[in-house]
């Protein structure tokens, strides 16, 4: 038990500097523990910050996209326009395949109803039953759901002329 050499200063230099041949002493394996529990530290810090975030959390807009200010602000002032005339849209009704056509295929809804209320006006004018189908698309591109409000159905579906 008493038969171990104590380290000389020229070993010490040796360990310190990491030259050593010394089974017995691995200066290596110290610093490897040192950095293990290092790693540890900032993986946690990683998986923290790999953490999903929503849309909502990860992206702040400081002002919207212009066109996209400009179609809020339209909306708002068609729909809160207070004492102002009430904004209309025409909707143009077009038959397709077996559906009977209209004798009016124009007319005009207020800016603010559902389209609902265009599907209503609809099976109304041809006389539908209650167990008849009837589909509407916008442009012939896309249904709209029933609570979509008009305008902005209008808004977005609208072509330009050039």
């Amino acid at each position: 038990m008493g038969s171990r050499n104590p380290i000389v200063p020229d070993q010490a230099a040796a360990i310190a500097s990491g030259n050593t041949s010394s089974p017995g002493i691995s200066p290596a394996e110290d610093e490897e523990q040192d950095v293990d529990s290092g790693d540890v530290a900032e993986g946690d810090d990683d998986d923290e910050a790999d953490m999903p975030l929503t849309m909502a959390a990860s992206v702040v807009l400081a002002e919207l996209p212009r066109s996209a200010a400009d179609a809020l602000a339209q909306t708002a002032a068609a729909s809160g326009g207070g004492g102002g005339q009430e904004r209309k849209v025409v909707v143009r009704f077009k038959a397709v395949g077996s559906a009977p056509p209209l004798a009016q295929d124009v007319c005009k809804i207020s800016a603010a109803r559902r389209f609902e209320e265009v599907v209503r006006y609809l099976r109304r004018k041809l006389r539908c039953r209650d167990t008849d189908s009837v589909f509407l698309y916008v442009n012939s591109a896309f249904a709209p759901s029933l609570d979509e409000v008009v305008g902005n159905l209008h808004e977005v579906s609208k072509k330009e002329t050039v």
